[in-house]
Order: structure tokens, then sequence, then C-alpha cells
């Protein structure tokens, strides 16, 4: 699905993938969460990157965040996008 935009600098990772992606021992691990730069999982509407974060938070990490309102909000707010997706 093509969507009309993005976060500018946001790289997607799926829910379903997102604990396998984490998990440094994982064949699935994926560089950007070795970072010690703070991550901020969001999803098109509020609450739900709550329990992403939190998972992710219980396996150890403590540079995790989520943004209130979702991608909708941040939209809303007329903040930094790109077109496409």
């Amino acid at each position: 699905m093509q969507r009309d935009s993005r976060v500018n600098g946001a790289s997607n990772a799926p829910r379903g993938m997102l604990e396998f992606w984490a998990d440094p021992n994982s064949p699935y691990h994926k560089d950007i969460f070795a970072t010690k730069t703070v991550l901020v999982l969001f999803y098109a509407s509020n609450w739900r990157s709550v329990l992403p974060r939190k998972t992710l938070q219980d396996m150890g990490m403590n540079n995790i965040w989520d943004l209130e309102g979702g991608y909708t909000a941040w939209k809303a707010a007329s903040l930094h996008i790109k077109k496409g997706g």
C-alpha cells in the first residue's frame, strides 16, 4: 500500500518483527536498535505504540519513547513530513 506521506527520516518496523529486530541475538536483528539514540515509536493513531514501547523497555532498551497522538497528530500539527511512501 502506498502512503500519501511519512515522517522525514522515519524507519518502518513492522509490529510482528519488532522484538526480533531489537534482539541482538536474533538472526533478524537490525542495527538501528543497537543505538543509544532515542527511538520514537508511532502508528497512525494514538495509543498503539504504548505496548511495543513497553515491550522494548522490558527487553532492556531505555531509549524508547512513543509519540502521543501518533502520526495523525504529527501531521495535524504540520510537522515535517515527506510526501509519498
